[in-house]
């Protein structure tokens, strides 16, 4: 029997359906609503939350392997407890629950903002650790303390591996999450920056967490991803799978601080998120490459999807999905 939380997530939701395609006996956590009507049937739900210790370890009862998918995703300086909360607290939770269960292994979907991911004069590798003078985001920070609570959980006896996906590629929710971009390039969003960040499938991504899960790898971390690809690069060919104009008008550091300014202010009044801050700025301006040597080295038959693939056939399913 197999746990996932985060179920209603991008990299969550196509992990259930696939474990449950592999013939796999699964459970999952949900807070409110069953997001996968589609699998509702051959899913055994569990109403919970990771943060409430007794639901969880509840959930764990007969549990031999769980997938730790569930976080929050945000860069509005106002959610930081809550930020810290679910990321931190609520991932010491799932370690403490593993523990006390004997569970067979955890794999933890971390992130490559764990890993400081402003530096663009050397590639980010899995030796690298988030600091304050390599990191840009509050995000960022959750998710190596996160790390943290695994690796605890590993010096008391867990068996767990991590995984570090840099910007996951999906048809989930267009309006928000790493989803987002597909939205903008519809509604023909102009600006570009001249930053470069990693790209991977998130088809790839669960496909490396099942190897991962089934190997007798322990006590590591793995970077996945694809290709290292400009930002109006992947802007432009979303754009045109869409039939939609590409981005034409470059963003300048002066430009964007603006923006980000403008965008605080608004947020204080409209209590919505800020789409721009200056986290996400930084970002998005940043030339950053990874070496994803380390899980091709482990799992050397394993192909990453090209991105330009990855890109045509989300843009189909976006298109059926919102009848575009």
């Amino acid at each position: 029997m197999i746990l996932v939380t985060g179920a209603g997530g991008l990299v969550g939701s196509y992990l259930v359906k696939q474990l449950v395609s592999e013939g796999n006996r699964v459970r999952a956590i949900y807070r409110s609503a069953i997001p996968l009507p589609e699998v509702a049937g051959t899913v055994e739900w569990v109403k919970g939350d990771i943060l409430d210790v007794v639901s969880l370890e509840e959930a764990m009862k007969g549990i031999q392997q769980v997938y730790h998918c569930a976080a929050i995703v945000t860069f509005n300086p106002k959610k930081k407890a809550l930020l810290h909360q679910t990321n931190v607290e609520g991932t010491a939770n799932v370690v403490n629950a593993c523990l006390n269960e004997g569970i067979s292994k955890l794999l933890f979907v971390s992130s490559v903002a764990a890993l400081g991911r402003i530096r663009e004069d050397i590639p980010i590798d899995e030796k690298m650790n988030w600091s304050e003078e390599t990191s840009n985001s509050e995000y960022g920070k959750s998710k190596y303390f996160a790390e943290m609570e695994v690796w605890r959980g590993i010096g008391e006896g867990l068996n767990a591996v991590i995984v570090n996906p840099v910007i996951i590629l999906g048809a989930g929710d267009w309006t928000k999450g790493s989803s987002e971009i597909f939205k903008s390039a519809y509604d023909e969003f102009p600006w570009y920056t001249e930053g470069i960040s990693g790209f991977v499938d998130v088809i790839d991504v669960v496909r490396a967490m099942i190897l991962l899960m089934g190997s007798n790898c322990t006590a590591e971390r793995y970077i996945l991803s694809a290709e290292d690809l400009p930002f109006r690069e992947v802007f432009t060919r979303i754009a045109i799978n869409f039939g939609k104009k590409p981005p034409n008008r470059k963003v300048t550091p002066l430009i964007a601080a603006l923006v980000w300014r403008i965008e605080a202010v608004k947020a204080r009044f409209t209590g919505k998120d800020p789409l721009l801050t200056r986290e996400t700025a930084r970002t998005a301006a940043a030339k950053v490459h990874f070496d994803n040597n380390k899980f091709k080295l482990f799992f050397v038959n394993f192909k990453y999807t090209p991105v330009t693939v990855s890109l045509k056939r989300i843009c189909q399913e976006l298109k059926n999905r919102y009848g575009l």
